[in-house]
């Protein structure tokens, strides 16, 4: 448990004065009222201590007439998306964690979860593409806004860029643009400044980088807009930043099981048999993180991101590598968005 969690915390016999020393300490604009055995048995807040005080109470009084009973709280395992939406819903800013037992075990905040610290990177999304593969889900909605465990694909990924920090955000759009612009807006109500990269035809994973009003003077972060990832968007702009590199290549590993013997053979010899084998290999995750003088190489036509890195090896330019190891799918594909949807993406 960690400081700022502990010092949250009050027994139910407590005054409202330990209440208030409570609220200083923690700093969490809520006090989290537990039995002996860390149960968590109400809140309080500064506004409930101010209106107790009014009524005529003194920092002496107990607390516990004072209580909220009634509380939203989560289990360990619920992912951010979903605490994000039981915040917006219920228009509060803390939730506490609670185990099996309903002790407390964390507290989520949401200036933490919307991300504490602003970086200077923009990012760009592609979310220009028709879904053809995830047709007739996609005749009517664009691909980037078929929804996964409740949340839209893209909703997804602005919510985890803010997350990391990026505060200004594009979006590249093409089918259906228009309903992806009705449901983001300028972005406000994401954390977030959006503005749109309105393609008039297809561009590809790329060449909507080269709709860019002006030239990032950081490294830019790019996106395909079918993720469905927890990838540590932070973690790999600061790897790009120490490596000094020209581009990096965000990589996961994917497994595939052969479902057959394989046989090993050499000339006219069998040399080895293999069961079912398991073939391992590092591809790209669909996100990268751009120097801005990649951007003047980028044309207005049909474009893709693969093209501009092997460009930019071919030049001898210095492309490295930046392995994902947190969820990450790529839900193009009608099986990848199941698969998706059963996991319960967070």
């Amino acid at each position: 448990m960690d400081e700022r969690l502990r010092n949250s915390l009050v027994s139910e016999s407590a005054s409202l004065a330990d209440a208030m020393w409570a609220l200083e300490r923690g700093g969490a604009e809520i006090t989290l009222v537990v039995d002996d055995a860390f149960r968590l048995v109400g809140t309080l807040t500064d506004g409930d201590v101010r209106r107790a005080l009014l009524k005529g109470e003194s920092l002496a009084s107990p607390l516990a007439p004072h209580l909220q009973r009634s509380f939203t709280w989560v289990s360990p395992d619920a992912g951010r998306a979903e605490v994000l939406d039981l915040m917006r819903a219920r228009t509060i800013g803390q939730i506490p964690i609670l185990d099996e037992g309903r002790r407390v075990v964390g507290l989520h905040l949401l200036h933490r979860l919307i991300g504490a610290s602003e970086r200077p990177n923009w990012a760009v999304v592609m979310a220009g593409g028709r879904g053809m593969r995830l047709r007739p889900m996609t005749n009517e909605v664009p691909k980037p806004l078929v929804r996964v465990a409740g949340r839209p694909i893209l909703e997804r990924i602005v919510l985890h860029l803010v997350g990391n920090g990026v505060r200004r955000v594009f979006l590249a759009i093409n089918y259906l643009g228009h309903l992806i612009e009705q449901h983001f807006g300028d972005g406000a109500q994401f954390g977030c400044r959006i503005e749109y990269l309105r393609e008039t035809e297809p561009l590809g994973s790329g060449g909507a980088l080269s709709l860019l009003p002006e030239k990032p003077e950081h490294p830019l972060l790019v996106m395909n807009g079918d993720l469905v990832t927890q990838a540590d968007l932070g973690a790999l702009l600061d790897f790009h930043q120490r490596g000094g590199q020209d581009a990096t290549l965000a990589v996961t590993r994917y497994i595939h099981q052969v479902p057959f013997g394989c046989v090993e053979v050499v000339g006219d010899r069998v040399v080895g048999l293999e069961e079912k084998p398991h073939l391992e290999r590092l591809v790209n995750a669909g996100i990268y993180a751009l120097e801005p003088r990649l951007i003047d190489q980028v044309p207005r036509v049909h474009f893709d991101m693969p093209t501009l890195l092997r460009q930019c090896i071919e030049n001898n330019g210095r492309v490295c590598p930046f392995e994902v190891y947190e969820d990450w799918l790529d839900v193009g594909e009608r099986d990848q968005l199941l698969r998706a949807r059963e996991g319960g993406a967070r």
